[in-house]
């Protein structure tokens, strides 16, 4: 596809009504024209098009340069319109969307016959998600259709959790950015697949594994085998990614930390490190970051401040190793993969 110029993406504020109006109907416009569209949503921004038609959908992995065996979820703004998406709707969905939804948990079901392959990876299942960002709800609601709408960047990169984060990397190859403040969960969703028995979470997500079980009774254990078609994003090896080498790392002193700083390759001027309990010093490195050492904090901030790692030129960045605990999970799981 042809590439637009540099930063010429059009970006719309949505800080008052009228802003947030027009923001919806020209939004809804490219949408219906077959568009991608970067939008805001609680998780993380995302890449939008109409999730019904396949070209739409297929610009959406050109603009990412994301492989085609990698599936994308679809938003919804309703349970009627979810269960349009899928061919069954099960008693436990309904109980899931209850709980849950509108919020950032994506169901996975086997897929209904208006849904492309495209979306699906040529698989038999679909995800939906009902997004608790009134944007995008609005948007759905404004279009009359669901939205395909995987992270809003290159593939395998940092989520965009702000509208420049969206410019940065994919202003020059969209024509529209739409700024809904920054996103105030900050990773992906929790992925559930319902059409294992029993439920099978394919993805960790900020709904944790206890919430989950309290709804379901019984989930699959972690790390049974899977499907060779995936059947969520977020599962590859490598994803999630900085330009930046991510290594995490365990210090209890000042002294430890410069030790293993002087063993990753590179001078300590071009390290950023990235803390939560244990605080040094600024020192030689070239940034210290401090998240509060709360599970729900460090995901709101945790790709911004790699975003601002990447930017300020870092070369290494350290990042103090996470509680092992259920909270923390899908944290290490985005940590671990960035890593790769």
């Amino acid at each position: 596809m042809p590439k637009r110029k540099p930063s010429s993406a059009e970006i719309l504020p949505t800080d008052s009504r009228d802003l947030f109006r027009a923001a919806v109907a020209r939004a809804a416009q490219l949408l219906r024209a077959g568009e991608v569209v970067a939008v805001p949503t609680e998780t993380v921004y995302g890449l939008a098009a109409n999730a019904l038609d396949a070209q739409a959908v297929r610009r959406i992995f050109a603009v990412k340069e994301r492989p085609a065996f990698n599936p994308v979820i679809v938003h919804v703004a309703s349970q009627a319109l979810a269960e349009q998406c899928v061919a069954h709707w099960p008693l436990m969905a309904t109980k899931l969307a209850e709980a849950f939804w509108p919020g950032p948990l994506t169901l996975v079901l086997p897929r209904s016959s208006i849904i492309p392959d495209e979306v699906t990876a040529g698989g038999p299942t679909v995800g939906v998600r009902w997004p608790s960002h009134p944007f995008i709800q609005a948007l759905i609601r404004e279009c009359g259709f669901p939205l395909a709408a995987p992270s809003a960047n290159p593939a395998n990169r940092l989520s965009a959790t702000t509208a420049e984060h969206v410019r940065r990397s994919l202003g020059n190859r969209i024509p529209l950015i739409v700024d809904g403040g920054a996103s105030h969960v900050g990773i992906e969703s929790t992925v559930l697949d319902l059409s294992a028995s029993p439920p099978q979470v394919l993805r960790p997500g900020m709904i944790h594994q206890e919430a989950l079980l309290a709804v379901t009774g019984e989930l699959a254990r972690p790390g049974a085998a899977g499907p060779s078609v995936l059947k969520s994003p977020g599962l590859l090896r490598k994803h999630y990614a900085p330009r930046a080498k991510l290594v995490q790392h365990t210090w209890k002193n000042e002294e430890g930390l410069r030790v293993f700083s002087s063993s990753v390759g590179v001078p300590i001027s071009k390290i950023h490190i990235i803390a939560h309990t244990h605080i040094p010093s600024l020192g030689k490195f070239s940034g210290v970051s401090v998240i509060p050492h709360d599970p729900e904090a460090f995901a709101r901030a945790i790709y911004s401040e790699l975003h601002r790692c990447d930017e300020s030129g870092a070369e290494v960045i350290i990042i103090e190793a996470l509680p092992e605990t259920i909270e923390w999970r899908a944290i290490a799981d985005r940590l671990s993969r960035a890593a790769a």
